[in-house]
């Protein structure tokens, strides 16, 4: 039996983020039946961190960005059901402690 494996992922950082950080987009062909990710590793803010709340986005031309749901972040994995197809990021929207957040390494998946 061969495991599922997503159509793609990367590995990427935040250093020293603040509220409304996006990252950089990524294409999503739908083209398999998993979810879209985002690990958090190695949490680090200029206080002490607990949580942070992230939101993925569909990005779309001439219109507003259609978000899909903020999900809390505890320096783990955050996921949201198969958005379909399209150019994507998220968007660092609150945490806990502090004015900057910095993660590395951040993995994402779709």
């Amino acid at each position: 039996m061969t495991q599922a494996q997503a159509e793609n992922s990367r590995s990427s950082y935040m250093e020293s983020w603040g509220r409304g950080n996006e990252s950089n987009r990524w294409y999503d062909n739908n083209n398999d039946a998993l979810v879209t990710g985002v690990q958090f590793s190695n949490c680090v803010t200029d206080s002490s961190f607990n949580s942070a709340t992230i939101n993925l986005y569909q990005d779309i031309s001439a219109a507003p960005d259609r978000g899909y749901g903020n999900r809390t972040n505890y320096c783990n994995y955050s996921s949201w059901s198969r958005p379909g197809k399209g150019s994507f990021y998220f968007k660092l929207v609150d945490f806990s402690g502090g004015s900057v957040l910095s993660v590395k390494p951040v993995y994402i998946n779709w």
